[in-house]
C-alpha cells in the first residue's frame, strides 16, 4: 500500500477513535466530569488541541515529508466530517429544531456561508502563534518588568458544548469560535500591558486613536498626547509604575 495512503488511514483511524473517546468522561460520574472540565480549559485544552491539530501534521511530515503533512491534513478534515455526521446521527431527534448554519445559509446563500466558514480555518496558524506567544513570550515579562500574571484558564477555555441545541456542524464551529475568542482576548489583554508600559504615547493620527481605543482604552485613559514632550512621558511612567509591583495597563486593576 502507498505510504501516503497508510499515513492517511492510520491517522484518520487514530483521530476518529480519539474523538469518540472524548465523549466517555461525561459518562463516568464526577471524576469523569472533572476530567472533562480540565480538558476544556488551559492548559488541558492546549494539549488536547495540539494533539488533534498539530501532532498529526508533525507525524505525517516525519514519516513522509510534505506529502505526509498533506495526507495528515486530509485525515484531519476527514475526522472532522466523520465526527460531525456521527454527532448529528446520535442527535437525530434535533434535526427539525432551529440551527445556526441553515439559518445563515438562508440569509446569505448556502454555498457562500459554507465556503466562508471553511475560509476561517486559514486563521488557525495565527491563533496558534498568539497562543504560543502567550505561553512562552509573555510570562518572562511578568518576572522581568512586573507585568501582571494571568490565569490562562479564565480566558482560554470552551463551554458552548453545554448550550442546548448545538449539534454537529453548529457545535464544532461554535467551539472553534469559543477557543479563538479566548485566545485573542487574552493576547489583547497582554498587549495592552506591553503597549502602555513601553510606549504610552498617543498616535499622531486621531483616526487611528479612535479606531484603537476599544482594544487599547489607555489611548483615552492616560497616554501622552502626540504633541507632548518626552518629559511628559517620563513623568507619566513614574506616576503609573514606580510605586506598584504589578504594572498593568492604566485604569484597570490586574485581573
Amino acid at each position: 500500500m502507498n505510504l501516503l495512503i497508510q499515513v492517511f488511514l492510520s491517522l484518520t483511524t487514530i483521530l476518529v477513535c480519539s474523538s469518540l473517546l472524548l465523549h466517555l468522561p461525561s459518562r463516568l460520574g464526577k471524576p469523569g466530569e472533572q476530567l472533562a472540565d480540565s480538558l476544556c480549559q488551559a492548559p488541558g485544552i492546549d494539549f488536547l488541541l495540539a494533539y488533534f491539530m498539530l501532532l498529526p501534521l508533525l507525524v505525517g511530515s516525519l514519516i513522509a515529508g510534505g506529502g505526509g503533512a498533506i495526507a495528515a491534513l486530509i485525515a484531519q478534515f476527514s475526522t472532522l466530517w466523520i465526527w460531525i455526521i456521527f454527532h448529528e446521527l446520535i442527535n437525530y431527534k434535533s434535526r427539525r429544531e432551529p440551527k445556526i448554519f441553515p439559518t445563515l445559509s438562508r440569509i446569505v446563500g448556502g454555498w457562500r456561508n459554507h465556503l466562508a466558514v471553511w475560509i476561517t480555518l486559514l486563521a488557525l496558524p495565527c491563533f496558534w502563534t498568539v497562543r504560543f506567544v502567550e505561553i512562552f513570550a509573555y510570562p518572562p515579562l511578568t518576572w522581568l518588568v512586573g507585568l501582571p500574571k494571568y490565569q490562562a484558564r479564565d480566558w482560554v477555555n470552551v463551554s458552548r458544548q453545554k448550550f442546548t441545541g448545538l449539534v454537529g456542524y453548529d457545535l464544532i464551529w461554535c467551539l472553534y469560535c469559543d477557543w479563538m475568542t479566548g485566545v485573542w482576548s487574552l493576547g489583547t489583554e497582554m498587549l495592552r500591558n506591553v503597549e502602555s508600559f513601553w510606549c504610552p504615547i498617543r498616535f499622531y493620527s486621531e483616526k487611528k486613536c479612535d479606531n484603537c481605543k476599544i482594544d487599547f482604552p489607555d489611548v483615552e485613559e492616560g497616554w501622552v498626547k502626540s504633541n507632548g514632550e518626552m518629559s511628559d512621558v517620563v513623568e507619566l511612567l513614574d506616576c503609573k509604575y514606580s510605586q506598584v509591583k504589578e504594572r498593568s495597563w492604566f485604569g484597570h486593576k490586574s485581573r
